[in-house]
């Protein structure tokens, strides 16, 4: 009897492990298996996001699953591992440190799951062999777009200070190279600039405490990456008892909104997720039902958003 017992356990636990493994792939209901896998769960913008997917994905026939990257190239490595092992259907991916994760993206689509990168991209030499589609902001028309702000704000030139996102990120890289790009040539000049480790508030705070130090009054504007890095600038601003500086961020996000409506930052530039999810799902969909997207890489419209326009948006949630 004791052994038939134990063989019969065997059995249960071997067959829920089967299920396990099967209920990643095919849910009984027909609808495709994908992963949203964000660099970091706890960046405001992949959270909504995130949000985003749950809510729209049943739409695309689509049961979507998060699996948070924990701000670790590796950690969202594994992840990406893991979803190909399960065999997920499709899986979109917002990444820590693109260049660490490309061979797992490779691998994934090599193993014919759908990869659909997400608000950042591979670059251009990687593209065919590590995913399918692009979907997001074109980063260096943010930061043109920032440059351009400068440009309109001071004709006759100024001094400015910039504080990048977290350091070897796509967007970081091409809000940067957009930025100086736009500017060149003008008489805008950039007297420091430093990337973070992380996208974190706490950081450019410290980074905008070390420049207040080093350059002072010599400062006209800051151009930072993100609106949660401007929230620490203005904190660092507002302990040096510095005040009307223009400052201009990227993202849209609500705190972005709220220190544009106050008056204390003076742009932010705006990136729709909900419609960057909507349309990261229906490509993924038309590939999955035999199709060929209209487009391959597709970029979402920026919004530019200051004090004169402000109450023409929907105030974000994120």
């Amino acid at each position: 009897m004791r052994k038939k017992l134990i063989a019969l356990v065997c059995v249960v636990l071997l067959v829920g492990t089967m299920a396990f493994a099967a209920g990643t792939q095919e849910s009984g209901s027909g609808m495709y298996k994908a992963a949203f896998i964000p660099g970091e769960i706890a960046n405001p913008s992949q959270a909504f996001a995130a949000k985003m997917f749950e809510k729209h994905a049943a739409e695309y026939n689509i049961d979507i699953t998060i699996l948070d990257g924990k701000g670790d190239a590796q950690v969202e490595t594994q992840l990406i591992n893991n979803a190909v092992a399960q065999k997920f259907d499709a899986i979109f991916v917002n990444p820590n440190d693109i260049n660490a994760v490309i061979p797992a993206l490779i691998k994934a689509k090599s193993a014919g799951v759908v990869v659909g990168m997400f608000s950042s991209d591979v670059p251009a030499e990687s593209a065919d062999k590590a995913r399918d589609f692009f979907v997001g902001v074109n980063d260096l028309m943010a930061g043109e777009a920032a440059g351009q702000a400068f440009l309109n704000k001071f004709p006759n030139g100024a001094k400015v200070v910039e504080i990048g996102g977290q350091s070897g990120h796509d967007a970081q890289i091409k809000r940067h190279d957009g930025f100086n790009k736009k500017i060149a040539g003008s008489k805008i000049e950039v007297i420091d600039y430093k990337a973070c480790q992380q996208w974190d508030t706490n950081q450019a705070m410290m980074i905008m405490e070390d420049m207040i130090v080093k350059w002072g009054d010599q400062i006209d504007g800051i151009f930072c990456h993100w609106d949660g890095g401007a929230t620490g600038i203005l904190n660092a601003l507002d302990a040096a008892g510095m005040k009307g500086k223009f400052i201009v961020g990227v993202d849209g996000n609500r705190a972005g909104f709220d220190q544009v409506r106050s008056g204390r930052q003076s742009v932010t530039i705006m990136q729709n997720f909900e419609n960057m999810a909507m349309i990261e799902m229906e490509t993924a969909k038309t590939i999955l039902d035999g199709g060929k997207p209209a487009k391959v890489v597709n970029f979402i419209p920026l919004d530019i958003v200051d004090l004169s326009n402000i109450d023409s948006f929907t105030p974000p949630e994120w």
